[in-house]
């Protein structure tokens, strides 16, 4: 009995927070994901909201907040972005029934090009790989690439650590809970680093059971408290079976890893540079599933017509499965607002396919 109510209070969970519009039954879920902008830049991105997003029933903001945010808990990872600061974002969430998901980089993603990121500066001793010098590896400006067997791309944490997850479960509970959600993003993109031979706990392990262990751990957490999951797809998706670059599909066999985690985790799918229809096979799998561009206008419009004629030719059963897009962002707030708006600089950013997304959304509404 306990778990059929758990069942269905994640099946509400799933369409309860999203605005009932007219689109819902084409494109269920219409969002963006983007970087929290700094505390100065906040009244900026709520008028962006309620003045952009919004009118275009956008309604899932997924926004990465990292080690930004001023933890109470944590105060040794702490940012500037403050309680009122985010109390802001929600404010104007609620108003127009926009889902907000924080999220934190979990598990990769602890390191950029020569740089460690904050995480494992104030908690070295969680480092997978404490042995790789940034300043001395070929890493992304320092004469890596990814076709360098030699290159190295980002450290992770330990999953296997002892005392790791104390600190982050502190950091998801906080995060969740000054933005009044149920919902929590935790990316686990790009892990490379994983099953590192000079890890004591790690070494000789398999990455697939390694990786779904994480993600079960950080799942289980969530689950008690009546929350739900989202991660990046890339990990689960083999490399060598679709030719998808290393970057966006698993080269170290944590696809395998896709059978070994909870179905009501939502998959973002990302691809860039090609509309790849593996949004259907994360639904094939169980998973529901939302097709993710970035910077290139064409391909966003092309993974968007892949999505809605998936869902059109999709049985009853399996179309709930397919919900949607959220248009992700990496170049930051404050360059997408320059794009967006059309100042002078040119940036690598998601502002034209944003615009595409916006302009869909208001022609199909009027029809």
């Amino acid at each position: 009995m306990k778990n059929l109510l758990f069942l269905l209070s994640l099946t509400a969970l799933t369409f309860s927070a999203f605005a009932q519009t007219a689109l819902d039954e084409t494109l269920p879920v219409r969002g963006i994901s983007i970087s929290a902008p700094a505390s100065a830049d906040v009244d900026d991105f709520v008028r962006f909201i309620d003045q952009e997003l919004a009118p275009a029933h956008f309604n899932m903001l997924v926004l990465l907040v990292d080690w930004g945010y001023a933890y109470e808990k944590l105060p040794e990872l702490a940012g500037e972005l403050t309680k009122t600061d985010v109390k802001k974002i929600v404010a104007v969430c609620r108003k127009h029934n926009i889902a907000v998901a924080p999220q934190i980089n979990l598990l990769g993603h602890q390191s950029w090009g020569q740089t460690t990121g904050k995480f494992l500066t104030v908690y070295p001793q969680f480092d997978e790989t404490p042995h790789i010098n940034l300043a001395e590896s070929k890493v992304l400006g320092n004469g890596g690439d990814w076709k360098d067997p030699d290159f190295f791309y980002c450290k992770s944490y330990c999953p296997l650590h002892p005392e790791v997850h104390k600190v982050l479960f502190d950091a998801i509970d906080e995060i969740t809970d000054v933005f009044e959600t149920n919902w929590f993003h935790a990316g686990m993109d790009e892990v490379t680093s994983l099953a590192d031979p000079f890890c004591p706990r790690c070494c000789g392990r398999d990455p697939a059971e390694l990786f779904a262990g994480e993600v079960r751990t950080i799942h289980a957490h969530l689950a008690q408290q009546g929350k739900r999951m989202m991660i990046w797809g890339d990990r689960l998706l083999d490399c060598k079976a679709t030719g998808f670059h290393n970057s966006e599909s698993s080269l170290n066999n944590t696809h395998r890893a896709i059978d070994m985690i909870p179905k009501d985790i939502l998959i973002f799918d990302w691809h860039y540079g090609n509309a790849y229809q593996s949004p259907v096979y994360f639904a094939f799998k169980g998973f529901d599933v939302v097709t993710c561009p970035w910077n290139s206008a064409k391909v966003a419009a092309e993974q968007l017509e892949g999505m809605l004629y998936s869902r059109r030719q999709a049985s009853k059963t399996f179309k709930p499965h397919l919900q949607g897009m959220v248009i992700t962002e990496w170049s930051g707030w404050e360059k997408f607002r320059d794009e967006y708006y059309k100042k002078p600089e040119k940036y690598e950013t998601g502002a034209e396919s944003v615009k595409m997304l916006i302009e869909w959304l208001k022609k199909n509404e009027r029809d």
